[in-house]
Protein backbone atom coordinates (compact mmCIF):
# COMPACT_ATOMS: atom_id res chain seq x y z
CA UNK A 1 0.00 0.00 0.00
CA UNK A 2 1.40 3.52 -0.92
CA UNK A 3 2.11 5.44 2.38
CA UNK A 4 1.50 9.39 2.38
CA UNK A 5 5.35 9.74 1.63
CA UNK A 6 4.85 7.74 -1.38
CA UNK A 7 2.69 10.15 -2.96
CA UNK A 8 4.39 12.96 -1.66
CA UNK A 9 7.97 11.64 -3.57
CA UNK A 10 5.25 10.79 -6.87
CA UNK A 11 3.86 14.25 -6.89
CA UNK A 12 7.45 15.75 -5.83
CA UNK A 13 8.59 18.03 -8.82
CA UNK A 14 12.23 18.09 -11.38
CA UNK A 15 13.20 20.93 -12.50
CA UNK A 16 13.12 20.82 -16.47
CA UNK A 17 16.09 23.46 -16.22
CA UNK A 18 18.33 21.27 -14.26
CA UNK A 19 17.61 18.46 -16.58
CA UNK A 20 19.06 20.77 -19.26
CA UNK A 21 21.74 22.88 -18.27
CA UNK A 22 24.65 21.98 -15.91
CA UNK A 23 23.81 22.27 -11.89
CA UNK A 24 26.31 25.09 -11.69
CA UNK A 25 24.74 27.34 -14.73
CA UNK A 26 21.94 30.02 -13.72
CA UNK A 27 19.46 29.89 -16.56
CA UNK A 28 16.02 31.16 -15.28
CA UNK A 29 12.95 29.60 -16.99
CA UNK A 30 10.83 30.53 -19.97
CA UNK A 31 7.61 32.98 -19.15
CA UNK A 32 6.88 34.31 -22.43
CA UNK A 33 9.41 37.02 -21.63
CA UNK A 34 12.80 37.62 -23.03
CA UNK A 35 15.39 38.18 -20.71
CA UNK A 36 17.12 41.69 -21.22
CA UNK A 37 20.17 42.00 -23.33
CA UNK A 38 22.07 44.31 -20.99
CA UNK A 39 21.46 41.87 -18.04
CA UNK A 40 22.87 38.10 -20.30
CA UNK A 41 25.62 37.80 -22.10
CA UNK A 42 24.39 36.41 -24.83
CA UNK A 43 25.69 32.77 -25.85
CA UNK A 44 25.00 31.01 -29.17
CA UNK A 45 25.58 27.35 -30.46
CA UNK A 46 25.02 26.38 -33.69
CA UNK A 47 24.45 22.88 -34.79
CA UNK A 48 24.67 20.44 -37.85
CA UNK A 49 22.32 17.44 -38.03
CA UNK A 50 22.95 15.37 -40.36
CA UNK A 51 19.46 13.82 -41.94
CA UNK A 52 20.71 10.14 -43.44
CA UNK A 53 17.90 10.10 -46.10
CA UNK A 54 18.21 12.89 -47.95
CA UNK A 55 22.05 13.29 -47.64
CA UNK A 56 21.77 16.44 -46.14
CA UNK A 57 22.77 18.95 -42.94
CA UNK A 58 20.22 21.37 -40.96
CA UNK A 59 22.01 23.97 -39.29
CA UNK A 60 20.26 24.93 -35.81
CA UNK A 61 21.13 28.13 -33.82
CA UNK A 62 20.39 27.88 -29.96
CA UNK A 63 20.68 30.60 -27.71
CA UNK A 64 20.88 28.84 -24.38
CA UNK A 65 21.26 32.40 -22.61
CA UNK A 66 17.47 32.90 -23.67
CA UNK A 67 15.48 30.34 -22.00
CA UNK A 68 14.37 26.76 -22.80
CA UNK A 69 13.01 27.70 -25.78
CA UNK A 70 16.10 28.27 -27.64
CA UNK A 71 17.45 25.12 -26.84
CA UNK A 72 17.58 21.67 -28.23
CA UNK A 73 15.21 19.21 -25.83
CA UNK A 74 16.40 15.14 -26.05
CA UNK A 75 12.82 14.06 -27.93
CA UNK A 76 13.25 16.36 -30.66
CA UNK A 77 15.90 14.08 -32.39
CA UNK A 78 13.98 11.01 -31.22
CA UNK A 79 10.93 12.18 -33.84
CA UNK A 80 13.28 13.59 -36.03
CA UNK A 81 14.95 10.02 -36.53
CA UNK A 82 11.54 8.42 -36.70
CA UNK A 83 11.07 10.78 -40.00
CA UNK A 84 14.42 10.03 -41.31
CA UNK A 85 13.51 6.10 -40.61
CA UNK A 86 10.31 6.35 -42.49
CA UNK A 87 12.12 8.32 -45.27
CA UNK A 88 13.90 5.47 -45.59
CA UNK A 89 11.17 2.93 -46.29
CA UNK A 90 8.07 3.91 -45.53
CA UNK A 91 6.49 0.57 -45.22
CA UNK A 92 8.12 0.09 -41.89
CA UNK A 93 8.48 1.65 -38.63
CA UNK A 94 6.23 3.52 -36.29
CA UNK A 95 5.29 6.35 -38.15
CA UNK A 96 4.13 4.68 -41.29
CA UNK A 97 0.72 4.02 -40.34
CA UNK A 98 0.41 8.04 -39.46
CA UNK A 99 2.14 8.80 -42.37
CA UNK A 100 1.30 6.58 -45.19
CA UNK A 101 -2.60 8.30 -45.90
CA UNK A 102 -0.51 11.03 -47.12
CA UNK A 103 1.59 8.89 -49.25
CA UNK A 104 -0.89 10.03 -52.33
CA UNK A 105 -0.84 13.76 -51.78
CA UNK A 106 1.51 16.53 -53.69
CA UNK A 107 2.01 17.77 -50.11
CA UNK A 108 1.64 16.87 -46.61
CA UNK A 109 0.86 20.40 -44.34
CA UNK A 110 2.46 20.24 -41.19
CA UNK A 111 1.92 22.14 -38.17
CA UNK A 112 4.24 22.23 -35.01
CA UNK A 113 3.37 23.53 -31.51
CA UNK A 114 5.76 24.59 -29.12
CA UNK A 115 8.89 24.36 -32.03
CA UNK A 116 11.87 26.00 -30.14
CA UNK A 117 14.34 26.09 -32.59
CA UNK A 118 12.44 24.43 -35.19
CA UNK A 119 14.84 20.71 -35.46
CA UNK A 120 11.52 18.82 -36.00
CA UNK A 121 9.44 20.97 -37.98
CA UNK A 122 12.53 21.86 -40.36
CA UNK A 123 13.45 17.74 -40.80
CA UNK A 124 9.73 16.88 -41.52
CA UNK A 125 9.59 20.14 -44.19
CA UNK A 126 12.94 18.78 -45.59
CA UNK A 127 12.84 14.77 -45.00
CA UNK A 128 8.78 15.00 -46.37
CA UNK A 129 9.14 17.41 -48.55
CA UNK A 130 6.40 18.75 -46.73
CA UNK A 131 4.44 22.40 -46.06
CA UNK A 132 5.48 22.84 -42.33
CA UNK A 133 4.03 25.72 -40.23
CA UNK A 134 6.59 26.45 -37.36
CA UNK A 135 5.27 28.06 -34.11
CA UNK A 136 5.83 29.26 -30.62
CA UNK A 137 5.81 31.79 -28.27
CA UNK A 138 6.45 35.28 -29.78
CA UNK A 139 9.55 35.69 -27.79
CA UNK A 140 10.48 32.36 -29.44
CA UNK A 141 9.87 33.82 -33.01
CA UNK A 142 13.04 35.92 -34.16
CA UNK A 143 15.44 32.83 -33.38
CA UNK A 144 12.88 30.26 -34.85
CA UNK A 145 12.75 32.36 -38.12
CA UNK A 146 16.43 32.49 -38.60
CA UNK A 147 16.73 28.79 -38.32
CA UNK A 148 14.42 28.70 -41.06
CA UNK A 149 15.63 31.16 -43.14
CA UNK A 150 19.18 29.32 -42.37
CA UNK A 151 17.89 26.61 -44.12
CA UNK A 152 15.31 27.66 -47.11
CA UNK A 153 17.20 26.30 -49.67
CA UNK A 154 17.79 23.04 -48.56
CA UNK A 155 13.74 23.00 -48.05
CA UNK A 156 13.18 24.18 -51.26
CA UNK A 157 15.86 21.70 -53.13
CA UNK A 158 13.26 18.52 -51.03
CA UNK A 159 10.28 20.47 -52.05
CA UNK A 160 9.14 21.49 -48.45
CA UNK A 161 8.71 24.65 -46.90
CA UNK A 162 8.47 26.14 -43.62
CA UNK A 163 6.65 29.01 -42.46
CA UNK A 164 6.87 30.78 -39.06
CA UNK A 165 3.62 32.16 -36.79
CA UNK A 166 3.25 33.16 -33.28
CA UNK A 167 0.79 30.56 -31.32
CA UNK A 168 -0.15 31.18 -27.69
CA UNK A 169 -1.70 27.71 -26.66
CA UNK A 170 -5.32 28.35 -24.86
CA UNK A 171 -5.79 31.67 -26.99
CA UNK A 172 -8.26 30.57 -29.78
CA UNK A 173 -7.71 34.03 -31.47
CA UNK A 174 -4.49 32.60 -32.47
CA UNK A 175 -5.74 29.59 -33.36
CA UNK A 176 -8.22 31.26 -35.61
CA UNK A 177 -5.50 33.28 -37.19
CA UNK A 178 -4.05 29.86 -38.29
CA UNK A 179 -6.54 29.07 -41.09
CA UNK A 180 -4.61 26.56 -42.84
CA UNK A 181 -5.84 23.14 -42.59
CA UNK A 182 -3.38 20.51 -41.38
CA UNK A 183 -3.20 16.90 -42.16
CA UNK A 184 -0.83 16.15 -39.39
CA UNK A 185 0.15 18.42 -35.73
CA UNK A 186 4.06 17.50 -34.22
CA UNK A 187 5.76 18.58 -31.13
CA UNK A 188 8.55 17.00 -28.78
CA UNK A 189 8.85 17.86 -25.12
CA UNK A 190 6.19 20.44 -24.79
CA UNK A 191 5.22 18.54 -21.30
CA UNK A 192 7.08 19.60 -18.97
CA UNK A 193 4.86 22.76 -17.00
CA UNK A 194 2.45 21.73 -15.34
CA UNK A 195 0.22 25.36 -15.73
CA UNK A 196 0.79 24.77 -19.56
CA UNK A 197 -1.23 21.31 -19.10
CA UNK A 198 -4.47 22.72 -19.93
CA UNK A 199 -3.64 25.64 -22.43
CA UNK A 200 -2.17 23.11 -24.36
CA UNK A 201 -4.89 20.53 -24.55
CA UNK A 202 -7.07 23.47 -25.47
CA UNK A 203 -5.49 23.74 -28.46
CA UNK A 204 -5.19 20.00 -29.52
CA UNK A 205 -8.93 20.55 -29.21
CA UNK A 206 -9.39 23.32 -31.36
CA UNK A 207 -7.46 21.75 -33.95
CA UNK A 208 -8.13 18.25 -33.19
CA UNK A 209 -12.05 18.20 -31.82
CA UNK A 210 -13.39 20.39 -34.33
CA UNK A 211 -16.87 18.76 -34.64
CA UNK A 212 -17.74 19.84 -37.92
CA UNK A 213 -18.56 17.28 -40.13
CA UNK A 214 -17.53 19.10 -43.57
CA UNK A 215 -14.14 19.46 -42.16
CA UNK A 216 -13.12 15.78 -43.09
CA UNK A 217 -8.87 16.87 -42.81
CA UNK A 218 -9.46 18.12 -39.32
CA UNK A 219 -11.46 14.94 -38.64
CA UNK A 220 -8.51 13.02 -39.51
CA UNK A 221 -5.75 14.77 -38.13
CA UNK A 222 -3.33 13.24 -35.88
CA UNK A 223 -0.70 14.62 -33.05
CA UNK A 224 2.20 13.00 -32.69
CA UNK A 225 4.08 14.21 -29.84
CA UNK A 226 7.70 12.46 -28.42
CA UNK A 227 7.79 12.92 -24.74
CA UNK A 228 10.60 12.62 -21.98
CA UNK A 229 9.38 11.93 -18.90
CA UNK A 230 11.07 14.02 -16.37
CA UNK A 231 9.10 14.51 -13.11
CA UNK A 232 5.69 12.07 -12.38
CA UNK A 233 3.34 15.02 -12.70
CA UNK A 234 3.16 14.67 -16.21
CA UNK A 235 0.79 12.18 -15.68
CA UNK A 236 -2.06 14.45 -15.02
CA UNK A 237 -1.81 15.82 -18.38
CA UNK A 238 -2.02 12.32 -19.93
CA UNK A 239 -5.20 11.26 -17.56
CA UNK A 240 -6.41 14.81 -19.10
CA UNK A 241 -5.78 14.25 -22.80
CA UNK A 242 -7.20 11.13 -22.56
CA UNK A 243 -11.21 11.96 -21.67
CA UNK A 244 -10.88 14.65 -25.21
CA UNK A 245 -8.54 12.10 -27.25
CA UNK A 246 -7.75 8.67 -28.32
CA UNK A 247 -3.49 8.15 -27.12
CA UNK A 248 -1.86 5.50 -27.85
CA UNK A 249 2.00 5.02 -27.70
CA UNK A 250 3.29 3.99 -31.15
CA UNK A 251 7.45 3.97 -29.89
CA UNK A 252 9.44 3.94 -27.03
CA UNK A 253 13.33 4.26 -26.98
CA UNK A 254 15.53 2.42 -25.03
CA UNK A 255 17.13 4.29 -21.81
CA UNK A 256 20.27 5.67 -22.78
CA UNK A 257 22.90 7.59 -20.54
CA UNK A 258 22.04 6.11 -17.01
CA UNK A 259 18.72 7.14 -17.12
CA UNK A 260 15.78 4.48 -16.30
CA UNK A 261 13.36 5.53 -19.10
CA UNK A 262 13.52 6.62 -22.85
CA UNK A 263 11.33 8.87 -25.01
CA UNK A 264 8.30 8.02 -25.79
CA UNK A 265 6.12 8.81 -28.89
CA UNK A 266 2.29 8.90 -28.72
CA UNK A 267 -0.63 9.67 -31.23
CA UNK A 268 -3.74 11.63 -30.26
CA UNK A 269 -6.87 11.09 -33.14
CA UNK A 270 -9.65 13.52 -32.16
CA UNK A 271 -12.95 12.21 -31.02
CA UNK A 272 -15.30 12.83 -33.26
CA UNK A 273 -19.10 11.35 -34.17
CA UNK A 274 -17.10 8.70 -36.56
CA UNK A 275 -14.32 6.44 -35.91
CA UNK A 276 -11.12 7.11 -37.42
CA UNK A 277 -10.60 5.05 -40.86
CA UNK A 278 -7.19 5.01 -39.91
CA UNK A 279 -6.57 4.84 -36.17
CA UNK A 280 -2.51 5.25 -34.79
Amino acid sequence: MATTQDQEDDEADINPIKMLFPADEDHSSDNGVPFPPHEVEEETSSNQYYISSIKSTLLIRQLPSQGLSFQLWPAATTLVSLLDLYCTDPTHGPLAPILSDGADRRRLNILELGSGTGLVGLAAAAILGANVTLTDLPHVIPNLQFNADANASLLALQGGTAHVVPLRWGEADDVDVIVQEFDLILASDVVYHDHLYDPLLETLRLFLNSGKEEENKKKNMMFVMAHLRRWKKDSAFFRKAKKLFEVRTVHVDPPCNGARIGVVVYCFNGKTEKNMKNPC
